[in-house]
């Protein structure tokens, strides 16, 4: 149920009854030779909207550029600086609360995230601990990553074991691919060379392109195939309706 087909009556009318919404957040950056650069975007986006028909929620405008400096490197990659992202995240959420909503159910698709938006998280508890508290609803913000799900880790291990690999991870890729199957016949075959990528660790976007030039980490995409990653988007969702209805009954 996306909030952006419904009418105001309509949110209105949900709000009556629910007073949680799912808030997917990913990245706008480099996923290596076959992999799209609205991946974590993209995927965070598919799953938050089948997790929102699976628990009846609506579902917020996806979050679509995030923190990925590191990734600057490589043409067509964007960030936001976390300062800059992190105001972004609590005015969504703090606009979002003047109507109602308490619960927000963050899906995220993109590690880079995580830091900036557990502050976010802080800074939006801090108004109603600092003062107001009696005048505001008890929000209360969640962030799930679709890719650390119990279900997709598992399954991401039985299908690519080593070759997953931290970015453009085969399970990712295998997402998109299911989505977009015409775009994916365009690029999976991009060439690469090794195989899987090299692993270790990354710091600015300098470092980065010199340490993994063709921007894949530890990962071997090939082995991506689009009936994999409808099995990764229901795995992950049957994770995160879990989490969600437990989110929404705390």
């Amino acid at each position: 149920m996306r909030l952006q087909l419904a009418t105001w009556p309509e949110v209105d009318e949900y709000l009556r009854t629910y007073k949680g919404i799912i808030m997917p957040i990913g990245s706008t950056e480099q996923h290596g030779p076959s992999g799209l650069v609205g991946t974590d975007a993209l995927t965070a986006e598919a799953i938050g909207q089948r997790l929102g028909d699976e628990v009846d929620a609506y579902v917020a405008p996806t979050i679509s550029v995030g923190m990925a400096q590191h990734h600057l490197g490589f043409s067509g990659s964007m960030t936001l600086k976390p300062s800059t992202l992190l105001l972004v995240i609590k005015d969504m959420v703090d606009s979002l609360t003047v109507h109602g909503f308490e619960r927000f159910f963050f899906v995220n698709g993109h590690g880079g995230n995580i830091a900036t938006v557990t502050a976010a998280f802080s800074e939006v508890y801090a108004d109603s601990s600092l003062g107001g508290a009696s005048n505001r609803a008890p929000v209360k913000c969640a962030l799930h990553n679709w890719f650390m799900m119990p279900g997709v880790v598992k399954l991401a291990e039985e299908l690519y074991g080593d070759a997953e690999g931290s970015h453009a991870t085969a399970s990712e890729v295998a997402v998109t691919y299911a989505l977009f199957p015409e775009t994916a016949a365009r690029v999976r075959n991009a060439p690469m060379e090794p195989g899987t990528a090299p692993d270790g660790d990354i710091y600015d976007a300098a470092d980065y392109r010199r340490s993994f030039p063709d921007g894949r980490i530890g990962s071997n995409p090939t082995l991506a195939k689009a009936e994999h990653g409808e099995k990764f988007m229901q795995v992950a969702v049957d994770d995160l309706a879990k989490l969600y209805r437990e989110f929404m009954g705390s």
